[in-house]
């Protein structure tokens, strides 16, 4: 990375206090501290945006661009004072479950929660104490927190802290005068969903998962062992017959909607119009943002949990059925949050390119490794490639039966 880079972390040296509780609570030991004057500084190719040390630090000496607290206090505040919403629901990017699915997943659990707030999270760790205690301030009457779980953690420790923080939180609550449910915590991880009446035996999933989360079974359907499945959605991109698929990024489902959106642009004379898929690591302006960013560019996001489940079907299909082009933007192997497996996806794509360049759209789509640590990069790296589809589209038209 250049130095003209801004990058979305940083520490104050004028506030640091070189207490060093960012140095231990790292997962990713991308804060270095001097031995002999406590100093502390973080290395930013290793940091990867968790918010954990941000969160952590009891003197508010780490600056971060995305979800700081005081933003996030005013938003909840906001929207309480519209919807008088009695609790707020934290998930994390990690198991990112859609409004209608968190109350099923709160209704497993007994808890019957209807009017609430949703907020999205890179991680559950990057939450401290402080933020749910201005959050009851100012008019919520509960909290619950839906983590990964401790195994699936994709900031490896974050679930962790959070679970200790709360736990403190909780008790701090309870001697304050609080109902003991006003802050709970459930833990909820991605998983694949199982048709076996869909299965046919095959087999491909049990050789791909890089997990070991499939076991084949003799004369039966493969088995998943849920225990080790990571939701990394290896499985339901081989699956000839969409047995597998990752809850929340089915096939038939995420079809619809980027067909649905092409048509809409179309319909409303948008040229030329631009598919992404985003990695939930790699880029979150794209989408926590996605009205503001991209859709002033003609330009609509799907997000992929991982780049092992980006479907090279849907980018060939998108070229066919209304889009002027397709970016993916992903994490570097250094960065990606499932390593296990990331060959397989890189030669997908290889194979991918031969077959885009066989139909004369290879310059038709792009690849990309991000991580939001470097702001503006995805933002420069979209508009370049915009200003490559408008120049191919001015020398050469694609032309498409039906649209």
């Amino acid at each position: 990375m250049s130095a003209e880079h801004v990058f979305a972390v940083s520490i104050n040296q004028d506030y640091c206090s070189r207490c060093s509780i960012c140095h231990s609570v790292c997962p990713y030991e991308a804060i270095k501290r001097d031995a002999e004057t406590g100093k502390v500084e973080i290395d930013l190719q290793k940091c990867q945006v968790c918010g954990i040390c941000y969160s952590a630090c009891p003197v508010f000496a780490i600056e971060i661009v995305y979800y700081d607290y005081n933003s996030l206090v005013k938003q909840i505040s906001e929207i309480h004072a519209k919807t008088k919403a009695d609790a707020l629901v934290l998930t994390c990017r990690g198991n990112s479950p859609s409004p209608l699915e968190i109350e099923e997943i709160l209704s497993k659990q007994g808890l019957n929660v209807k009017n609430y707030i949703p907020l999205r999270l890179p991680c559950s760790g990057r939450v401290p104490t402080e933020f749910i205690f201005k959050v009851l301030d100012s008019g919520i009457k509960r909290v619950i927190s839906i983590q990964c779980e401790d195994l699936f953690c994709r900031f490896k420790e974050g679930t962790k802290i959070n679970a200790r923080r709360l736990t403190l939180g909780r008790k701090i609550l309870q001697e304050l005068g609080f109902d003991k449910d006003t802050v709970t915590v459930v833990k909820y991880s991605h998983k694949v969903t199982y048709d076996t009446a869909k299965c046919v035996g095959c087999g491909k999933c049990v050789f791909i998962c890089p997990y070991a989360a499939i076991e084949a079974e003799h004369f039966a359907t493969p088995k998943i062992l849920y225990d080790y499945c990571m939701g990394c959605g290896a499985c339901a991109l081989v699956c000839p017959h969409n047995a597998i698929e990752v809850k929340g990024f089915e096939f038939t489902n995420v079809l619809k909607r980027y067909c649905d959106s092409a048509l809409k642009l179309k319909t409303f004379g948008k040229t030329p119009i631009i598919l992404v898929f985003s990695c939930q690591w790699s880029e979150f302006s794209a989408l926590d943002n996605s009205s503001d960013l991209l859709l002033k560019q003609n330009a609509i996001t799907l997000e992929v949990p991982c780049f092992k489940a980006l479907d090279p079907v849907h980018i060939v299909n998108a070229l066919l059925n209304g889009f002027d082009g397709v970016m993916a933007v992903v994490c570097s192997a250094e960065d990606c949050k499932l390593q296990e497996g990331r060959d397989t996806s890189e030669r997908n794509v290889a194979v991918l390119k031969d077959v885009l360049k066989k139909m004369g759209l290879k310059e038709r789509f792009e690849l990309f490794e991000s991580s939001p640590r470097c702001l503006g990069e995805f933002e420069n790296r979209l508009e370049d490639f915009l200003q490559r589809i408008r120049n191919l589209q001015l020398a050469n038209p694609l032309k498409k039966e039906g649209t």
